[in-house]
């Protein structure tokens, strides 16, 4: 089966006044369809870069990159934007709920965007955050929420469309110990229900979680464990 994502000779190199910066020098990279896999490196080592050439909100400076088996690096905006939104869930740190608008509201925003009909985003919707345990709270604004209902809620957003690849960047940054633990298994769930899942994160307690972790520094993979994990991930002891 082909990867849902192949990176091959990847290079993204950023005009900083006089110098380069070269935030990824050279990076091959296949991941499969229903793997979890978490992209770890200190601050400036290339692990963000790389989720936003995935998830095609930056463009390589040469080096090619294929999503679903589809070369992705020189479509036009528009033809991206829709690539996004049909293929690809994002979750992030900062949970980026609109304030005003409910639980429901937020979650069928990718929805408006394709034009699907309002009472099909409101089934839509409500499903999603039945899968992710918010289903009562449906109703409710972001401010009468607790961080990890809000991030759940985000995560119900990110995954209504049904995407092949869900992008989560640093999603429990923001998240106490507990929050972050129940998040996490959230994301494990639906990675045991066939979802491909990506978390960028630069704690080793988060990466733990994933069935594969690809370490960067100074913008080269400096490690892959892709193939090594022997421990089942419910065996582990991980401290957060």
């Amino acid at each position: 089966m082909d990867p849902i994502v192949r990176l091959e000779s990847l290079s993204k190199v950023y005009r900083m006044g006089q110098v380069d910066v070269h935030a990824l020098r050279d990076v091959s990279i296949e991941l499969s369809r229903g793997e979890m896999v978490a992209i770890m490196g200190a601050s400036g080592s290339g692990k963000s870069t790389t989720l936003n050439v995935i998830g095609t909100l930056d463009r390589p400076t040469t080096g090619r990159y294929f999503l679903d088996g589809e070369p992705v690096e020189r479509l036009v905006e528009d033809d991206l934007a829709e690539l996004r939104n049909r293929k690809i869930g994002f979750v992030f740190q900062a949970f980026n709920l609109l304030p005003r608008d409910s639980a429901r509201q937020n979650v069928e925003l990718p929805m408006v965007y394709c034009g699907v009909r309002s009472s099909i985003r409101r089934e839509r919707a409500d499903r999603a955050l039945e899968r992710v345990g918010l289903a009562e709270r449906a109703g409710h604004l972001p401010n009468q929420l607790s961080g990890g209902q809000q991030q759940r809620v985000s995560i119900a957003r990110a995954i209504v469309n049904d995407p092949l690849l869900l992008l989560a960047d640093e999603p429990t940054g923001a998240l106490d110990s507990a929050t972050t633990k129940q998040v996490m298994e959230l994301f494990c769930e639906l990675h045991a229900q066939g979802m491909t899942v990506v978390v960028v994160t630069h704690d080793p307690g988060i990466a733990a979680y994933a069935e594969r972790v690809v370490t960067f520094a100074d913008g080269v993979v400096v490690r892959d464990t892709r193939g090594q994990r022997s421990v089942p991930r419910s065996s582990q002891a991980v401290t957060l």
